[in-house]
């Protein structure tokens, strides 16, 4: 059986699911990823066969507009940029093309980013056996708990419950344009499908999320194929960037990345390095991506290293503190390295994982809007001067460690696709 992984094409879903599609490979089964041309880069770097799709419509080169149009967005405006214009043209190319090319591929069975709904719709109509992953947060809409793209508390009673409705109610107008693509598909196959149940096209087979137990609120989503697993990373895989280790000083690292869509908010960039003028006993690693030319920064303190990328584990585990957009990867990857965080939540699920964090305790969240030098520098200090953080970091990260949350993932996948017997172990 041939297992097809398709992810939305963007790093912070590339880089867990193209980890995922190598331990099933590693386990002795026959795998292939599928994606636009431009992922190409990344899937070699995993060391996976790989097919490109919709090229008609995005060929080679053609996605970076997109991607540089959305890291200067941010909250509502690129929440709409992401739904009405990337993934609702995305889904379209989908509808059109995927079917030829899963069948050029050879491809039995499909693992699919929960991130692009009504995507598993194709496979509904083939016939096809499919799972779905949550490479970002999982996205409950039964309303148990807040939806991941807000920043609420978990809170329960009647009130909390009406007030996650009402986040469902806006999130579901918020993806109509996506909807509406799926319906005209479904209605041209002959497919019935209940829209009014935002959960009828979920896989019946198995529902994975890498956010593990321990991070999440108290109340798991209410579906018997969900699991929680943990991280899908094992440090290996990624593409390689220079990095000028000869450049640390010693002291204590704190590390700043804003993702790989996001990076272009120049302003928080800015208050990052002034902050690090009153901060010159740590040393601070600026990620800041490719869409933003450092020289963009204007002149920064001696304590401030910028760099377009870095090998984001590595530097973590050489890291006293990360401050991050609160994505998914990155907040993960500080948890399994021991490392609390400061969280400046931008857009898409990162309010949901900053609600976390801070139940959780295991750092600090500040809005954008509030990043100003004096409020960070405020932040860092109220992380690193209190140890509460840092305990509750270290035992999240042995929870992660024990866990081991990428096996379990691939053993989820094994027996949804009945792959158990032929497995090498």
């Amino acid at each position: 059986m041939r297992i097809g992984f398709l992810s939305l094409p963007v790093p912070g879903h590339l880089n867990p699911m193209t980890t995922l599609a190598r331990k099933l490979q590693s386990r002795g089964h026959d795998v292939v990823f599928i994606s636009l041309a431009d992922t190409a880069p990344f899937v070699e770097a995993a060391g996976l066969p790989f097919v490109p799709c919709s090229e008609a419509i995005y060929p080679a080169g053609s996605f970076g507009q997109f991607v540089r149009r959305l890291s200067e967005l941010s909250g509502e405006d690129a929440l709409h940029f992401t739904v009405n214009v990337m993934m609702k043209g995305y889904t379209a190319s989908l509808f059109q093309s995927l079917p030829e090319t899963l069948d050029k591929a050879g491809v039995d069975g499909l693992v699919l980013d929960q991130y692009h709904p009504y995507v598993e719709l194709i496979s509904i109509h083939l016939g096809m056996p499919f799972v779905h992953v949550s490479n970002a947060l999982h996205v409950d809409y039964t309303g148990r708990t807040p939806i991941c793209f807000v920043d609420w508390p978990y809170e329960t009673g009647a009130d909390a419950l009406a007030k996650n409705l009402e986040g469902i109610r806006r999130a579901r107008v918020l993806l109509k344009p996506i909807t509406a693509v799926a319906q005209a598909y479904a209605k041209e196959v002959g497919l019935p499908v209940d829209w009014n149940d935002p959960h009828s096209t979920l896989s019946r087979l198995a529902w994975v999320t890498q956010c593990p137990r321990e991070f999440d609120f108290a109340c798991a989503p209410d579906f018997p194929q969900f699991h929680y697993a943990g991280p899908f990373h094992d440090g290996r895989g990624r593409m390689d960037f220079d990095f000028p280790w000869e450049q640390l000083t010693g002291e204590p690292i704190v590390y700043a990345s804003m993702g790989t869509l996001q990076n272009g908010l120049i302003d928080v960039f800015r208050s990052i390095t002034q902050a690090a003028i009153s901060l010159k006993k740590l040393q601070f690693v600026l990620a800041v991506g490719v869409q933003l030319d450092p020289k963009q920064l204007g002149p920064v303190p001696a304590n401030v290293m910028v760099v377009s990328h870095a090998p984001q584990i590595e530097v973590l585990k050489r890291s006293s503190l990360c401050i991050t957009h609160a994505g998914l990867n990155t907040a993960l990857e500080s948890l399994a390295s021991g490392v609390p965080m400061l969280a400046l939540p931008i857009t898409n699920d990162q309010p949901g994982v900053a609600a976390r964090m801070a139940e959780k305790k295991v750092g600090v969240v500040i809005s954008q809007e509030q990043a100003s030098p004096e409020n960070v520098v405020a932040a860092i200090n109220q992380v690193l001067g209190d140890h509460t953080f840092l305990n509750n970091v270290r035992s999240l990260q042995e929870s992660i460690s024990r866990t081991d949350g990428l096996s379990i993932a691939a053993g989820i996948l094994e027996r949804a696709f009945h792959l158990v017997s032929e497995s090498s172990y």
